[in-house]
């Protein structure tokens, strides 16, 4: 009997023992599946991430191509229709520019009678103002486009091919177009000459400013493009970050187009101040004339025999 206490004692401690041991395996077993369980959430969750990274670079691609495929001149070109179609403020501005150049045309053949007619210079006036508000118009309409579309303004696929050879941020240079002016407008008075010729000075000044700015917004967003390696997968987060700055930066072009833009309207402004009114009405009847002249020559080209 005295012996029986111990070995009862010590089945009991193995016993404990053994009841502990489970209880650790059963705690390591949850412990287990709890990791399990939350390394698959996280790698859910980065499978969602990366998900939802590849849609928006998606989109990114979408939205680059779609400025890419620059849309259609409605003048009717077939090598430009061939282009995908524009996007809706681009297609809209299309069709607001075709109207803009029937109206200029119905004002440059008024214009060209009354001056034939020798109408008085009051009746010239009232032509020459509309002519002016005519060219508001259209830079009213470029200042809508450029917040839509301004790669579709930069690309000149609103021109015709000959107008796009010689443009420059999406329209014309005017100290070129006060160039071609000139002899069209002589006799000029001394002070008339001074005026054209400083107006044609500063224009010139500012567009060498807006180029060189332009030429230094391209090496900035190309340097930003040609950083590190924006192809692989694991380096998502480095495309996305590059793409984002390359975005802000490309968000400037409009500032560029919307200030060449300014520079044409105004020189257009204080050209019409320094003429007389039969000046004036010679001046936007050869301007109407040489950008048609240019449209016709695309027009002949086209239709050219091809070998």
């Amino acid at each position: 009997m005295a012996d029986s206490s111990p070995q009862k004692g010590n089945s009991t401690d193995d016993g404990d023992q053994k009841q502990l041991q489970g209880l650790i395996v059963s705690l390591f077993l949850v412990l287990n599946r709890e990791a399990a369980r939350k390394s698959r959430l996280r790698k859910k969750a980065y499978v969602q991430q990366l998900e939802s990274s590849r849609v928006k670079l998606n989109q990114l691609e979408q939205e680059l191509q779609r400025a890419r495929q620059q849309g259609f001149y409605l003048g009717g070109y077939s090598n430009d229709q061939s282009h995908a179609a524009a996007s809706s403020g681009a297609a809209a501005f299309d069709m607001e520019y075709g109207r803009w150049l029937e109206e200029q045309q119905r004002q440059m053949t008024e214009l060209r009678t009354s001056l034939q007619a020798h109408v008085s210079d009051d009746e010239l006036r009232v032509l020459v103002d509309a002519a002016m508000s005519h060219y508001d118009e259209i830079f009213r309409l470029k200042t809508a486009a450029a917040k839509s579309d301004v790669f579709h303004l930069v690309s000149g696929m609103w021109k015709t091919p000959a107008e796009r050879c010689f443009m420059w941020m999406g329209g014309f240079r005017p100290s070129e177009l006060l160039k071609i002016l000139i002899p069209q407008l002589e006799p000029l008075t001394e002070q008339q000459l001074m005026g054209i010729c400083n107006l044609q000075q500063s224009s010139q000044q500012a567009e060498d400013a807006l180029s060189q700015g332009m030429e230094a917004l391209q090496q900035s967003l190309a340097d930003t493009l040609a950083t590190g390696s924006l192809g692989a997968a694991s380096n998502v987060a480095n495309y996305m970050g590059q793409m984002a700055m390359a975005m802000g930066k490309l968000g400037t072009l409009e500032n560029f187009v919307r200030q060449a833009d300014n520079l044409r309207h105004q020189t257009l402004q204080q050209m019409h101040r320094i003429l007389t009114t039969r000046q004036a009405a010679r001046a936007f009847l050869a301007i109407g004339d040489y950008f048609g002249r240019l449209r016709a020559l695309s027009s002949l080209w086209a239709a050219r025999p091809r070998e």
